[in-house]
């Protein structure tokens, strides 16, 4: 690396230093993100966890950094009896936890969203509702000069989305406006959060209900993890590098660990997760988006068409998961962070003898000529030791041979890791031999931090997906085959879970998980999971 870390960020110790005080940045100017389209988001759960946590502050984030476009507006919805008053109200209240302080608030940057908000009570069961959504958006177009441009964002329980879409084109709301040429004069798209379904069959059942009404390309099914900046990059640093894809297939790599560690629990979300579990909440969607990145073949451009085929190509490579290729786990009590964590039975709305899994680790495998006979494993648990999301690629162990001689007698194995969160960037851990008469060697690491590099704007991971659905681009986005392709892999561990009784609780709130996973890699030889770390371990 030759260039210095943002003057703005203070400096960390590494495990190796490779900037000097002569070295210049490299990198242009930024590019600016292309200009969004005048548009109104009508969001339905507007009072839910959701717009609380992640889309609102995303918004107030777009606006802050002059992203969000001039010409927009924002209607809420929800079954909650308030006003437009109230709801901006309660909103704010919630930012102002989010971003630490009111003072931390930019008042202007809010002040231009919160003028934009307005809020609708109703039952979205009701077409009446539609009728009122009808008027409210031709008062945005004429107060707001919107266009005629219309998000619907579906904040929603996965029950309601068939139901909101099939009113919606009712009411004459999912219309789009085109010339002779296919070109739009005003457009309409819907968010959909995930879970996109909770099996095979009831995914292919929402596709064929939405698709009746909606074309694929107006449908945007959103997956927060994308929004990361390190998720991203895996695309950029595979393909702008010379340096890595010679060696990103079977050859080379010896297995890859995806891992997605919480400390959290289910807190107040009990009654989703007893419906949901871990493998439906994560592995569909976060698991195989993560993985495709890494394992799909090189687009033949960086259109979104292009870029999703690839993606759709190494899902239909993977095989359906065998149960025994499957560990579940549900976190007993403990200590998290240093404090008393309870079981997750004893958690709020969930049942005494739940046989609901709050822990998954999988064995997957991709049958194609890149990456046959390389497993991919992936686990992912809530209350575990620390918060820590990444994906870690082993190479191949070197030869002995050259070391037969000395007094070395192993050698370690070569990581390169991408670390999605909450410490976002890339190290690489190779061995040189240390400093002395003596022929021993040491591994040691080049760490890049996106901090370190990069002035960093606060957000939750919405932003860039939330103006990609402005500007209407869903290369970030999975597309109804992905989704159920997906799902057929998963389908046959659904089935023998929903036959079979858990011995839970199997892991201890504050650990790395049941011991069960630890067994998944040890099949394959000398494989073990990494070390669920914080951030400050993977500092020292």
């Amino acid at each position: 690396m030759s260039r210095e870390p943002n003057p703005s960020t203070p400096s960390r110790n590494s495990a190796m230093q490779v900037n000097s005080p002569a070295a210049q940045p490299i990198a242009s100017a930024p590019r600016q993100p292309s200009p969004a389209d005048p548009c109104v988001m009508v969001v339905f759960g507007a009072n839910g966890d959701m717009t609380r946590r992640l889309l609102m502050p995303a918004l107030y984030h777009l606006s802050r950094t002059r992203v969000l476009p001039e010409n927009f507006a924002l209607i809420g919805v929800d079954l909650a009896e308030g006003t437009s008053e109230s709801w901006r109200d309660h909103l704010y209240s919630m930012l102002k936890d989010f971003v630490g302080a009111a003072a931390d608030i930019d008042e202007a940057a809010w002040k231009r969203l919160a003028e934009k908000m307005s809020y609708i009570r109703g039952d979205l069961t009701e077409p009446e509702l539609y009728d009122t959504i009808r008027e409210k958006l031709d008062e945005a177009e004429k107060r707001h000069a919107t266009q005629g441009n219309v998000i619907f964002y579906l904040a929603i329980a996965g029950r309601f989305f068939g139901t909101v879409v099939e009113h919606l084109a009712n009411a004459g709301l999912t219309d789009q406006n085109e010339d002779e040429n296919g070109k739009h004069r005003y457009w309409r798209r819907v968010v959909i959060e995930k879970p996109f379904g909770h099996s095979l069959d009831s995914a292919r059942a929402l596709n064929a209900h939405i698709l009746r009404t909606l074309r694929e390309d107006q449908i945007f099914r959103i997956d927060h993890f994308l929004g990361k900046d390190t998720v991203q990059s895996i695309m950029a640093m595979r393909f702008a590098n010379g340096l890595f894809e010679p060696i990103w297939n079977r050859d080379r790599i010896d297995h890859v660990q995806i891992t997605v560690a919480e400390t959290v629990g289910v807190e107040k979300r009990g009654k989703f997760y007893e419906a949901t579990g871990a493998l439906r909440d994560m592995v569909p969607n976060h698991a195989f988006t993560l993985l495709s990145m890494v394992a799909m073949e090189p687009p033949t451009g960086f259109d979104a068409a292009a870029i999703r085929t690839k993606k759709a190509e190494v899902l239909m490579a993977m095989p359906a998961i065998e149960p025994t290729q499957a560990v579940r786990g549900q976190y007993g009590a403990g200590t998290v962070l240093g404090k008393t964590a309870n079981a997750y039975r004893d958690e709020p709305n969930v049942v005494p003898d739940s046989n609901v899994e709050t822990y998954v680790a999988l064995r997957l495998e991709i049958d194609n000529w890149r990456w046959a006979g390389v497993p991919f494993y992936f686990r992912t648990g809530k209350h575990m030791s620390a918060r820590n999301t990444e994906i870690a690629i082993r190479f191949k162990q070197a030869p002995y041979a050259a070391f037969q001689d000395t007094p070395v007698n192993a050698l370690r194995p070569n990581w390169l890791v991408l670390r999605i969160a909450p410490d976002e960037g890339i190290s690489l851990q190779f061995e040189v031999k240390r400093p002395g008469p003596a022929v021993d060697l040491a591994a040691v690491k080049m760490d890049f931090r996106y901090d370190d590099w990069f002035p960093r704007e606060p957000n939750v991971g919405y932003e860039t997906l939330i103006h990609d659905v402005m500007i209407g681009d869903p290369t970030l986005f999975m597309r109804a085959d992905m989704v159920e392709q997906s799902w057929r892999i998963v389908q046959p561990v659904l089935d023998a879970w929903a036959a079979e009784k858990g011995d839970f609780p199997n892991y201890e709130s504050g650990s790395d998980g049941p011991k069960s996973a630890d067994a998944l890699l040890a099949r394959d030889g000398d494989r073990t999971w990494r070390p669920v770390t914080s951030s400050a371990e993977r500092k020292r």
